[in-house]
């Protein structure tokens, strides 16, 4: 991988900040879906949400300079179309000039940090839809989690259904990522990947907003893959598949490249965004784990 210059990084964040607007002014762009129909998405707006875990190390992506030269890495890959961030890291890899060319999704909505007890109450603290219009960006996303037992989810759901609204006025793709949520025992935050849950999460997102013209959904894989294929029916949105927590061996990758494989066939699914699991994978070869990705496409 090469190197990224922090130091130069930094130089021009301190004399010259406009430099980002800049690049995003001059950044040639490109259709959402290129002739292929698909779409392969790199995620990294996990630290913004407090969420630096990748594999076996808690704070894997805590290394800003190793965390932008494995994005860098995977955007040069054929077949990678874009990447989901933060406005810290595409400022970055705006600088780094590494997004001409690529589509540009900015997350939404970071507020709901990992673990607190506020987490599904998940303000928007991310890009706003003015931001994603002004810098030239090409997408947004959000997180919507749904816990029936916690009131902080309908605060989310109305700024969901505001956002969708703002992006669609200014004809701008919104992928909106939705899960039930509940809590364990100990307080900790599980998503249901059961197929009545996701099924019902789809139901509900795609409802939301007075327009689902420019909503895209960004769904998990059910725990059992081969309910996928009924979960999918439940809307005509087109949708791409998260990549979501993969274990740390060789094995736990292989097996969740093998449920991407399948759900890929269905007619609503048009692509991935995968973010720690390529980024941080158990072999440490980004570029062949971002390659075998593209290949399920």
């Amino acid at each position: 991988m090469a190197k990224v210059d922090v130091s130069e990084l930094v130089r021009l964040r301190t004399h010259h900040p406009e430099a980002i607007a800049e690049a995003a002014a001059r950044r040639p762009r490109r259709p959402l879906i290129a002739d292929s129909g698909r779409l392969m998405i790199v995620a990294a707006d996990h630290p913004a949400r407090g969420a630096l875990s990748a594999g076996g190390d808690r704070l894997a992506m805590a290394n800003r300079a190793d965390l932008l030269e494995r994005l860098c890495l995977a955007l040069s890959r054929p077949g990678v179309d874009g990447v989901l961030a933060t406005a810290d890291i595409l400022d970055d890899l705006l600088l780094l000039g590494a997004l001409d060319g690529k589509v540009v999704m900015g997350s939404m909505n970071r507020g709901g940090l990992q673990g607190a007890v506020f987490e599904l109450d998940d303000r928007f603290t991310g890009h706003r839809a003015e931001d994603i219009e002004r810098l030239n960006f090409d997408a947004g996303k959000l997180l919507l989690r749904i816990d029936y037992d916690d009131p902080g989810s309908l605060t989310t759901l109305e700024a969901t259904a505001r956002a969708i609204d703002d992006m669609a006025a200014r004809r701008l793709p919104l992928f909106v990522e939705p899960f039930i949520s509940r809590r364990t025992p100990d307080g900790t935050l599980r998503n249901d990947l059961s197929p009545e849950a996701v099924t019902k999460s789809i139901a509900i997102a795609s409802g939301l907003g007075g327009s689902s013209a420019y909503t895209w959904l960004k769904v998990p894989v059910t725990d059992d893959p081969d309910d996928m294929a009924e979960v999918m029916e439940t809307s005509t949105l087109p949708a791409v598949l998260l990549g979501g927590e993969v274990g740390g061996s060789v094995k736990d990758q292989e097996a969740a490249y093998e449920k991407w494989r399948g759900a890929l066939r269905l007619p609503t699914v048009r692509g991935l965004v995968v973010g720690r699991s390529l980024l941080y994978p158990a072999d440490g070869d980004v570029a062949a784990a971002v390659d075998t990705a593209v290949g399920l496409l």
